[in-house]
């Protein structure tokens, strides 16, 4: 008698964010002393201000002096600020995912890779510093920089780099070729745009489906989604387990993951499926939404920050359901969780984001209950 057994599987299913060793999109420098390392990435982050840019590096030479006299009478961790800038002190090292939530909201950043690894490498050609001892740190070369009086790679990089003829090669005193080789790479890793119009609802107060709503000729879940897939490259629909069976096949669906969060646990539900993604995030319930203010927002897209998002006057604060939410923002909506929040809109308040002022503020009214929808219906017919 044999038992057919599946395999068991003792984690939930989830997906990963792609973090290196430290951030999102990092590049160590190596191969040179660490003196040059500091000067040229002074260099690139003073010629890509635009971006936000962390730097790594490890100083083994510091005095006892330089602690905090609180770390050495037995502290655990110190905050200064400083004015200008925030110091934080701690007597304990950082492991791999507490620095992933540390360098989570950076662009890019730079590692000294003579004392750590990081995702990708910017190797540098130096007689002082020759790197065939230290090729298991080369795994994922972005450039080829050669120190003065170097003119051609050693054999054993040649060797160890399957990609050589692919990477650029330029001289150390060629900054801006350098910088341009680095935008492009921090510019090319731009998360791609995804659409999630949210229609789990329970539409409570209008008494009925707030989604199957008629504003324009057709279900307005129908009609939104429309829209919104003209502008992403991929859309999809956020629901409720309970609704699936309803939506007979007609759009891509993300269901709720996350039970009873409302709009904060859709958007999580989307990070959790593709948390590489920037999610272009639109309620239903906007009647008179149009076009233009979907360019707008698309337009005025920072991907520096977690999120791009409206000022909407009624409220006085950023408008959370029509916003464009970055992948960095899935850590910072669930550390919110953790600390017993679900309102998007307080996410947004309390974050690094982008604020842009409507050019058609009216167009971020919504419908809740049914005689709002009779008003909007007699707007939409006026202009007609």
């Amino acid at each position: 008698m044999t038992t057919d057994h599946k395999p068991h599987m003792k984690h939930g299913k989830t997906t990963r964010a792609p973090f290196g060793e430290f951030g999102r999109l990092e590049l160590s420098i190596l191969g040179t002393p660490c003196g040059n390392i500091k000067k040229l990435s002074e260099e690139i982050i003073k010629n890509l201000s635009a971006f936000q840019i962390a730097y790594v590096d490890a100083d083994h030479k510091t005095e006892e002096t330089e602690g905090s006299v609180f770390l050495q009478s037995g502290g655990s961790a110190v905050l200064t600020d400083k004015i200008s800038f925030r110091r934080f002190e701690m007597n304990r090292n950082f492991n791999k995912y507490q620095r992933n939530i540390l360098f989570n909201e950076y662009d890019l950043t730079l590692v000294n890779g003579n004392h750590f690894k990081a995702a990708k490498q910017i190797v540098v050609i130096d007689e002082k510093k020759p790197l065939d001892k230290k090729l298991e740190k080369i795994t994922d070369v972005l450039m080829i920089v050669l120190q003065e009086g170097q003119r051609e790679v050693p054999g054993y990089l040649k060797d160890h780099i399957s990609s050589m003829n692919d990477i650029p090669i330029c001289g150390i005193e060629e900054t801006g070729k350098i910088v341009e080789e680095i935008e492009k790479f921090v510019v090319n890793h731009r998360p791609e745009l995804w659409g999630l119009l949210l229609a789990g609802g329970k539409s409570q107060r209008m008494k009925k489906d707030k989604g199957l709503l008629e504003y324009h000729g057709m279900p307005h879940r129908e009609y939104l989604f429309n829209q919104l897939n003209k502008y992403t490259s991929k859309t999809f629909l956020s629901c409720r387990k309970d609704q699936q069976a309803g939506m007979n096949g007609q759009f891509d669906l993300i269901t709720d993951s996350f039970d009873e969060l409302g709009p904060f646990g859709a958007i999580l539900s989307a990070f959790r499926k593709h948390p590489d993604k920037a999610w272009l995030v639109l309620a239903v319930d906007l009647p008179v939404l149009s076009e233009a203010t979907i360019q707008q927002l698309i337009e005025s897209r920072n991907s520096s920050k977690i999120a791009t998002a409206f000022y909407n006057q009624e409220t006085d604060f950023p408008e959370p359901l029509i916003t464009i939410w970055e992948p960095k923002a899935y850590p910072i909506l669930l550390n919110f969780l953790a600390l017993g929040y679900s309102c998007p809109r307080k996410a947004l308040i309390n974050s690094n984001i982008e604020m842009i002022q409507p050019k058609y503020p009216n167009e971020l009214v919504n419908a809740n209950h049914p005689e709002e929808y009779e008003k909007m219906m007699k707007i939409i017919a006026d202009k007609k």
